[in-house]
């Protein structure tokens, strides 16, 4: 179903749908005749001569350079070039589509002043599969996502590179062989393509996407294992989280009670500990605070998506330009690394479970590291080296990038937001989260096996899915090909789909 940019109702959803499933854009036509508007206030304004930045005047630190009428018509092409300074392998398709979609929709407020034609094309780009090649490298998220925003306009020249039909090709062959125009840039147009923080903004919203469905595969993870450590189940009643009040525990609890009803455990008749571990009782409170932050993220993330993120900021009905900084990335970056981190918290205590289903000591009289013979075979011992290399790894890649700012343009630029540094590192701390809840996931399928009780509907559901995919580990065999495997599933959302499936959604 195609879906109308009109710079107010772009979500999470939606961008996620154009992104990863190729679904159609349209242009809102209300918002087509606000681009129209503008673009003729601001050609009335430098007729007049009226100053404005990075239109009339040099960027950065040559913002006080004020530049001739001929030097106009050129300075967006030079503008675009020398923006164009990334580095390091493209981007992910799917994060610069919905760039592009995000870019789209700030030009709908009618506020950037740009031709029409640009807003067009990149409407155009998107439905007919040409995406701008674009290095991951290079953006300090201040003055917006300059360097690869840049590299995406050298489309509209006609240069650069572009994906099309699986190909990477020369940006004007891309742009022929899909049947669109070249619109070349006029006065304003080369800023008003790159002048927000909209590369990191789409990644964050994808991310946003993913960690909610990580989150729910935790819930039932934690089920799982709190179903094969003889778990008393009293800590998931959802009243004592609602004595306390937050909303996400609220819903990890019912969440993970849900997941169990039907097992044995909750009959009461099975022997169990008056208090368990926290790694096992406080699950829907870590879990939860993970889904309040989360929640909040995409708050910021939606809000940014839907705003005017450029400069300078034309408004028609004022007959007014302001100059300001709606393309700082720190609204996005400071939560964005809070959802980082908060995916990293819920992977320690993912590592936690694991350990107490492996650890003699603490798994409730399961074999030892979940082997069938132990000492002759050592089952699950050494994938828990694996999740603590990847927490590790996670923890270091959870210092926030917010706080990390380095001044630029000869201090012109002296606090920036290093969002991308923000978005690149949660694409690599969700990479390694996949692995460290498939080892658990797998670890809670083995150790359900050994038990003699019928678990819950939800935990039964998961374990005939991750049984599909990876064997009952009788005897010792190299483990890696199980853990990509694990690692795939988890990525895949294969397991919480047939859950839901089986139990009906997860809050």
């Amino acid at each position: 179903m195609t879906i109308i940019l009109d710079g107010s109702s772009l979500t999470v959803e939606k961008l996620v749908a154009i992104a990863r499933n190729n679904e159609k854009v349209e242009l809102a036509p209300e918002a087509l005749e606000r681009i129209k508007i503008c673009r003729v206030m601001l050609e009335d304004k430098l007729a007049k001569k009226e100053i404005m930045y990075g239109t009339n005047t040099g960027i950065g630190e040559f913002s006080e350079t004020m530049l001739s009428d001929q030097q106009v018509l050129e300075f967006q092409r030079y503008l675009v070039y020398n923006h164009a300074a990334g580095i390091g392998d493209p981007a992910p398709i799917e994060h610069v589509r919905a760039a592009l979609a995000g870019r789209i929709n700030v030009h709908a407020h009618g506020n950037s002043g740009c031709r029409p034609e640009i807003t067009l094309t990149y409407v155009e780009m998107l439905n007919k599969g040409v995406t701008p090649v674009v290095c991951q490298k290079g953006s300090v998220g201040a003055s917006g996502d300059l360097a690869p925003m840049a590299q995406a306009a050298l489309l509209l020249m006609g240069e650069g590179e572009a994906f099309y039909n699986g190909e990477q090709l020369p940006g004007a062959e891309a742009m022929r062989r899909a049947g669109i125009e070249v619109p070349g840039l006029m006065a304003r147009d080369g800023l008003a393509a790159i002048n927000g923080s909209n590369l990191l903004t789409a990644m964050s919203a994808i991310h946003i996407y993913d960690m909610e469905r990580f989150i729910k595969q935790t819930e039932i993870a934690a089920a799982m294992s709190i179903e094969a450590l003889l778990g008393n189940m009293k800590p998931y009643n959802a009243k004592l989280h609602e004595l306390r009040g937050f909303k996400g525990a609220i819903t990890s609890a019912k969440n993970i009670a849900k997941l169990v009803e039907g097992s044995d455990l909750t009959t009461g008749k099975m022997k169990t500990k008056v208090q368990d571990a926290y790694s096992m009782r406080s699950s829907p409170q870590v879990i939860g605070a993970a889904r309040d932050a989360v929640a909040y993220a995409r708050a910021q993330v939606e809000i940014e998506l839907n705003g005017v993120g450029d400069n300078p900021i034309f408004v028609p009905e004022m007959n007014l330009t302001l100059t300001g900084a709606n393309f700082q990335g720190s609204p996005v970056a400071l939560p964005m690394d809070m959802a980082g981190i908060a995916i990293t918290m819920v992977c320690v205590l993912s590592e936690r479970r694991l350990n107490r289903l492996t650890n003699p000591a603490l798994s409730q009289g399961l074999p030892d590291f979940l082997a069938h013979e132990p000492g002759f075979y050592s089952g699950m011992m050494l994938s828990q080296y694996t999740a603590d290399h990847l927490i590790v790894e996670q923890r270091i890649l959870s210092t926030p990038a917010s706080i990390q700012s380095i001044p630029a343009a000869a201090d012109q630029e002296d606090f920036v937001s290093m969002g991308m540094n923000t978005a690149l590192k949660n694409g690599q701390i969700l990479d390694n989260a996949y692995g460290i809840l498939g080892i658990e996931f797998m670890a809670a399928a083995q150790a359900l096996d050994f038990r003699e009780f019928t678990p819950g509907k939800g935990s039964l559901k998961a374990r005939e899915v991750i049984r599909r995919h990876v064997d009952h580990l009788h005897v010792d065999r190299p483990l890696y090909n199980d853990h990509n495997k694990m690692k795939a599933l988890v990525k895949s959302g294969e397991i919480l789909e047939e859950v839901e499936k089986a139990i009906g959604s997860l809050g």
